[in-house]
């Protein structure tokens, strides 16, 4: 993956680019409307462009793919749920600072 941009995820492509990734994937569940989701943001493009391909980062539209919101149990957004290797190896909800998902990703990196 050369690109290092954020990856709109949709139900077509959830397993492709999320699940059989080669890499930690941060699966940012969001809403356009929910201000929480655009606070964290700018905090979520900084760990895509910072982490040089150690880990990418997906986002999830919760209003157009309602049945992977389900999948996965999301109840409240922003939830980021961390996945390594298929499997959910950590899960955060709201908008948290940027050291805890340092923190979090470093976890799954070593998980």
């Amino acid at each position: 993956m050369g690109s290092n941009a954020i990856v709109e995820v949709t139900d077509a492509n959830f397993d492709a680019d999320v699940l059989k990734s080669e890499q930690p994937v941060l699966v940012d569940f969001w809403a356009t409307w929910c201000g929480p989701c655009r606070a964290i943001a700018p905090v979520l493009e900084a760990l895509e462009r910072d982490g040089a391909g150690r880990v990418k980062v997906a986002k999830v539209n919760v209003d157009e793919e309602p049945a992977l919101a389900g999948r996965y149990q999301i109840q409240s957004i922003p939830t980021i749920l961390f996945v390594k290797a298929g499997r959910v190896v950590d899960k955060v909800i709201g908008a948290v600072p940027r050291a805890m998902l340092d923190a979090k990703i470093q976890k799954a990196l070593s998980a």
